[in-house]
């Protein structure tokens, strides 16, 4: 095994479990000093424990590598400096962000409640905000630094009954485009991944009839297929790539679309409602996007 991370300190979120836990692990393999974040909770946010990021951590240095824990949270500003610190403060520099950290709070949308949209967004988006930022001092001061964010097909393309969590999956995407933009003058990357694997959250969608088929072919997806690619952008082999979207699915990774102009209409004298209907919306039509979600798009075994 090539140690690819050597000397490179990775502060993981979420890592207790999942495809966080696989990115830890995987890191430490490849030579990285880890940071291992959890909050302990469960899939809804409740029950903190320090349990799961200190086995992670004692699996690490088991097998020779370095890590330490942490248990605070990322939706917590003070939390996510305290991640960072401890970073700086163990290993001497932060060289790697995983945002990986997240809950669920699965409900149709004129159901849910505003600590079922508040607790998601802060979580996910506002998590990988603070983490971001925190290291972001540090990275601009070393003049590198990278940034690997978990979004979601979800947020991509769409699901029933996740407002909350397509807005903050799809909010991450922007936010990575920004830091990509922004600090690309000190040698900083971001990019998202889309993972694909059986994890607590994916477990706990409801197994409604259209829904079984999905959630049983996920049971094949294992996490460490995204800590492989996690490990790779995380990587100086990975310099030139910034900005970007994958999506890991088994064996298959997939470079995704960013939105684009796909069509244009223009009329010298201008538009009116009246030539919109007549003219724009027939022209437009046979291009506009489907209604579709996830698994209309992915609508084969994977492989």
């Amino acid at each position: 095994m090539s140690k690819m991370l050597e000397g490179k300190v990775v502060l993981v979120t979420g890592a207790g479990r999942g495809v966080g836990r696989e990115i830890a692990i995987m890191s430490a393999a490849y030579g990285a000093k880890v940071v291992v974040n959890d909050l302990g909770v469960s899939v809804s946010g409740a029950d903190a424990s320090d349990a799961p990021a200190s086995e992670v951590v004692e699996t690490i240095r088991k097998a020779g590598g370095e890590a330490v824990a942490n248990f605070d949270s990322v939706a917590d500003k003070a939390g996510a400096l305290s991640m960072v610190a401890a970073a700086v403060d163990n290993f001497g520099r932060i060289d790697v962000v995983v945002n990986n950290a997240g809950i669920l709070r699965d409900v149709i949308f004129h159901k849910m409640t505003d600590n079922d949209w508040d607790s998601v967004i802060k979580t996910h988006l506002y998590g990988a905000f603070n983490v971001s930022s925190a290291a972001a001092a540090h990275f601009r001061e070393q003049q590198s630094g990278v940034f690997v964010h978990m979004t979601s097909t979800s947020g991509l393309i769409g699901n029933t009954g996740q407002a909350n969590y397509m807005a903050a999956k799809l909010g991450i995407v922007g936010l990575s485009k920004s830091l990509a933009l922004d600090m690309r003058r000190f040698g900083v990357r971001s990019n998202c991944i889309s993972p694909f694997a059986w994890s607590r959250m994916v477990g706990s969608i409801p197994n409604t009839p259209d829904q079984q088929e999905r959630l049983e072919s996920l049971r094949s997806l294992t996490p460490d297929k995204i800590a492989s690619v996690a490990v790779f952008l995380a990587s100086d082999a990975a310099a030139e790539v910034t900005g970007q979207i994958f999506g890991v699915r088994k064996n298959e990774v997939f470079l995704f679309s960013q939105p684009r102009p796909i069509r244009t209409m223009h009329r010298a004298e201008g538009w009116t409602p009246e030539t919109l209907v007549e003219q724009l919306l027939p022209g437009f039509k046979p291009s506009f996007v489907p209604l579709d979600v996830t698994q209309d798009v992915f609508g084969w075994q994977p492989i």
